[in-house]
């Protein structure tokens, strides 16, 4: 078994948001995400899996593919289909989250 504990040293950026990988394997991620005040992540998908989001502090805005806007905070779950675009802004107080995927892509050279 491994633990991670999540909200300990968290790193924040000075102008773009930063995201810790915290488990990766064939099976799977999840990813610490943490945005200072009004920082934000510009509309993007992940091709191959749903992305599904907690949070875990403070408040952000964010919208899916039907562009509707969302306030979410602590203890919500969000859920974005495969290939689903998605944006997210941090409110005044920042914003972490972990998002889990399913799978890593392997790269094609």
């Amino acid at each position: 078994m491994k633990v991670i504990t999540l909200l300990e040293n968290l790193k924040f950026g000075v102008s773009d948001s930063v995201a810790t990988p915290l488990h990766v394997d064939a099976d799977g991620r999840a990813i610490l995400f943490t945005l200072g005040p009004n920082q934000s992540i510009r509309e993007h998908n992940a091709p191959s899996s749903p992305f599904f989001v907690v949070v875990l502090m403070g408040e952000g805005v964010f919208s899916g593919a039907d562009g509707n806007e969302h306030t979410c905070s602590v203890n919500s779950l969000l859920v974005f289909d495969a290939g689903e675009q998605h944006a997210i802004r941090a409110l005044s107080e920042g914003l972490v989250f972990v998002g889990f995927l399913h799978g890593v892509p392997t790269s094609k050279t």
